[in-house]
């Protein structure tokens, strides 16, 4: 018998934690080392990462949203660029991209290798790069050392669990453009640098170097990989024009996927069993299956077969934490709508910030973006409904996917051959059904929240088109925005709220294994109107920690960095 369960409490407000700064005195240290000593460390591993990051082969996504002033809220978006790709790190900054151009949502069919055309108008008179913030995952691809560099060390944080020695780096005349200035942080254990922020040096009339902050993350190999990109420029909000060829922007590059293959094939052999000769009671037991159950047997291995094709892509999470969160409200909403479906409804997280929900047969899918920007888990709960509206209806995939060989085909091709967008009657036939079974759920109370979220949404949309333009589903339902049964009482008590959250504001992606994380962020007494940014690019605040459990251990191979005669000397050769 299914029950009504109650959510932790994961969907509410909350802030990205802070950076802990620390200096512990009761750190047991070595002998002191110099400063060139521990350069020299630096220096050493940061080019053995340089070699073993180039044996992987991650998705990468870049989204841009180009930013204009205003008056109450410093600065809102004024249009977006998108681009999901492969990144061939054995080739050197290469990517091959997954998405050519916008396609049928309506945008351009350039070569997105190359660029990322303007997305509405003439939004740019310069163009972007994709290879280029790929690019800001290596300080120095080619000459990272103390005869390029001068390290002048200052200091040490905490990153979050991760205790990092820090210092300043700046290219050393006459060693040429493109160098790298800036601070990094680097790990006090084996010297390997986990962030770095600045930018490149050598911008001119017809390139740019913009200014980033860039984060990896350890895996479980003890490779610190890149994983989280921030950049911005022209910042309005703060009264900066910036360069004249391009509009003000802020942009979020992630990386994932380094595991893929091994991890499959890891799991494959470790799942294998070898069973005995089980004796079974076959006296009330069948012999055989009905035509329907052959049916909903051959639906679901189409709807496996596409998960699987995914998954190994990368573009689908692993069945976790966040879809259990999933799971658990389309279970609330079946039964106190009284409702027994079967087979039993699935929920999966498609890896993407691009704002999408779309059914697989019985399948339930939301992109990881559109979680992020969910308030609540009323509002949640009314993507979900819309969803649940369809299987209900009966509205089905198309079972040519039970055959393997309809999704054997390359990776590029894949937005080619998957499509599970619905026809105009079909949504809105579903919206009618998720609104008829909203009523009924205990989210009804709190229908206020999800109207506010979806008119915030209908009105960004035309600031967002990229992030808003799906492709794999549908765009998120209107349902809320245009619902006349929702008391004036919810919708005044909602204008009071967050409407939307920013990008990142809910889930942590692993880079390694491509694992989903629901953080768990402390929630914020009071939030000033500009500080609330719906459906906006932040800051990366990493909340980083080391795989082997011994982040904050008092362990001996911490550094304590003799300063010699100067409490900041300078690392280099004039």
């Amino acid at each position: 018998m299914r029950i009504y369960k109650i959510l932790p409490a994961i969907m509410t407000i909350g802030a990205m934690p802070l950076v802990a700064l620390a200096q512990d005195p009761s750190i047991v240290t070595h002998e002191p080392a110099t400063m060139s000593q521990v350069v020299d460390k630096i220096v050493e591993q940061e080019q053995a990462e340089m070699i073993t990051i180039r044996k992987y082969a991650p998705l990468v996504e870049t989204y841009i949203q180009t930013v204009r002033p205003d008056k109450d809220l410093g600065s809102v978006p004024d249009g977006d660029k998108y681009f999901l790709g492969r990144a061939e790190l054995d080739k050197g900054v290469q990517l091959q991209p997954l998405i050519k151009g916008h396609g049928r949502n309506g945008g351009n069919e350039g070569n997105v290798t190359t660029k990322l055309l303007a997305s509405i108008g003439n939004i740019f008179s310069a163009e972007f790069l994709p290879r280029g913030f790929l690019q800001m995952i290596y300080l120095d691809e080619a000459a990272f050392d103390q005869q390029h560099y001068k390290f002048s060390y200052a200091g040490r944080e905490f990153l979050s669990e991760v205790r990092c020695l820090i210092f300043d780096v700046d290219p050393l005349p006459n060693t040429g453009k493109g160098r790298f200035s800036g601070r990094i942080w680097v790990e006090d254990q084996d010297y390997h640098i986990v962030r770095f922020n600045g930018s490149y040096r050598g911008s001119s009339r017809s390139s740019f170097y913009f200014n980033f902050d860039s984060w990896r993350e350890n895996s479980v190999k003890n490779e610190w990989l890149p994983a989280y990109i921030y950049s911005e420029e022209g910042n309005v909000e703060y009264g900066v024009a910036g360069h004249s060829a391009f509009r003000p922007f802020k942009s979020q590059t992630r990386l994932w996927g380094y595991n893929l293959n091994r991890q499959q094939e890891e799991q494959s052999l470790s799942s294998m069993q070898v069973e005995g000769p089980k004796v079974k009671d076959q006296t009330e037991a069948g012999n055989g299956y009905s035509p329907l159950q052959a049916k909903r047997a051959w639906g679901r291995l189409a709807e496996d077969n596409v998960l699987a094709k995914m998954q190994r892509m990368g573009l689908m999470a692993p069945y976790g934490d966040v879809d259990k969160v999933l799971e658990t409200v389309v279970n609330n909403l079946e039964v106190t709508n009284d409702v027994d479906i079967q087979p039993e409804i699935r929920c999966r997280v498609l890896m993407t910030s691009t704002l999408e929900s779309f059914t697989m047969g019985h399948t339930i899918v939301l992109s990881r973006g559109l979680i992020d920007v969910l308030p609540d888990e009323a509002s949640l709960a009314a993507v979900l409904a819309h969803e649940l509206g369809h299987v209900m209806l009966g509205h089905r995939m198309d079972t040519e996917f039970a055959f393997f060989n309809r999704v054997r085909f390359d990776e590029k091709d894949t937005f080619h051959h998957f499509g599970f967008a619905r026809s105009a009657e079909e949504e809105a036939a579903a919206s009618q059904k998720g609104l008829e079974l909203l009523k009924k759920s205990p989210y009804q109370d709190k229908a206020g929240t999800a109207q506010a979220f979806f008119k915030a949404l209908q009105k960004r949309e035309k600031e967002v088109p990229n992030l808003i333009s799906p492709h794999l589903g549908d765009r998120v339902p209107k349902l809320w925005a245009s619902a006349a049964e929702t008391n004036t009482q919810q919708t005044a008590k909602a204008g009071n709220a967050i409407e939307a959250l920013p990008l990142g504001a809910r889930i942590k992606v692993e880079p390694w294994d491509d694992r989903l994380v629901m953080l768990k962020a402390q929630p914020e007494e009071a939030v000033a109107e500009y500080e609330k940014m719906p459906f906006e690019v932040a800051p990366f605040l990493v909340y980083l920690t080391r795989q082997n459990g011994s982040a904050m251990s008092n362990d001996s191979r911490a550094v304590a960095i003799k300063t010699e005669n100067s409490p900041e000397p300078a690392i280099g050769k004039p």
